[in-house]
């Protein structure tokens, strides 16, 4: 694996911000995608929100999935500020999008009030990351069942985005999420584009699209923006970090 390669970078013996990096304990994705983004001088501190409700193949199981992680939360937190990190980074984002703007600004002010730190999270970067580029009309891409693209639907309509399209991959479980393909991530993609369609987007952190985006972004000629790069590029960005990193879609390379 290369490093990725970056303009700007600081020196090797700069220590930069210690992230608190907080993922399902079902997630394979995010830290192989985080690592690979990672200026030399940050680093990733993992905290696992230990799930036991994997289930998605349902309302009734997406709910149960979204009580379990809920209650895992401060668990997670707690364990991962024994590593005195400086900042706090959500690498799972359907919490985030639920009940819209107000319910992820509620969601940040939980984590704030459980670390005393400030936090990314992936609604926000998503909406954030899309504002960047000026996009007006989306199309969606998300690993979920329906009642969770109606929650992302309607957080990025009350954000003023019109989403053309959305399509859910529906995996059956967290840990599934991370099984869908490339060729199927890809064909999801397409499936939201159009030719008045501004910007694409990919939520769900455990879906392995920061490849799949970077390549279809350079064939399209328009934004198409995995969550992962724009949960790192806003973190980064808010904690003063402006390398350009190159070779993973041109969010962290342009803004």
């Amino acid at each position: 694996m290369t490093a990725p390669t970056l303009t700007g970078a600081g020196s090797p013996t700069r220590k930069g911000p210690k992230f608190a990096l907080i993922i399902p304990s079902t997630n394979t994705s995010v830290e192989r995608e985080f690592h690979r983004l990672r200026p030399q001088d940050c680093s990733w501190h993992t905290g696992r929100i230990m799930i036991n409700a994997v289930a998605l193949d349902s309302a009734d199981a997406f709910g149960r999935f979204r009580e379990n992680l809920n209650a895992a939360l401060p668990s997670a937190l707690e364990t991962v500020m024994t590593a005195q990190p400086d900042y706090v980074v959500m690498g799972m984002s359907a919490e985030t999008f639920w009940g819209g703007v107000a319910g992820n600004a509620e969601f940040e002010t939980r984590v704030r009030a459980l670390t005393g730190l400030e936090v990314t999270t992936g609604a926000t970067a998503a909406g954030r990351a899309l504002q960047a580029f000026g996009a007006k009309k989306i199309g969606v891409v998300t690993p979920y069942q329906p009642v969770g693209d109606e929650q992302v639907v309607a957080y990025f309509t009350e954000l003023g985005f019109e989403v053309a399209a959305i399509h859910g991959l529906k995996s059956a479980s967290a840990t599934s999420i991370a099984d869908e393909t490339p060729g199927a991530i890809r064909a999801a993609f397409l499936a939201v584009d159009g030719p008045d369609v501004d910007a694409l987007i990919q939520c769900g952190t455990n879906l392995e699209a920061v490849a799949v985006a970077a390549e279809l972004e350079r064939e399209l000629g328009k934004p198409v923006i995995a969550i992962n790069v724009a949960t790192v590029w806003h973190a980064l960005r808010a904690n003063g970090i402006d390398d350009r990193i190159v070779g993973h879609g041109s969010l962290l390379k342009r803004f």
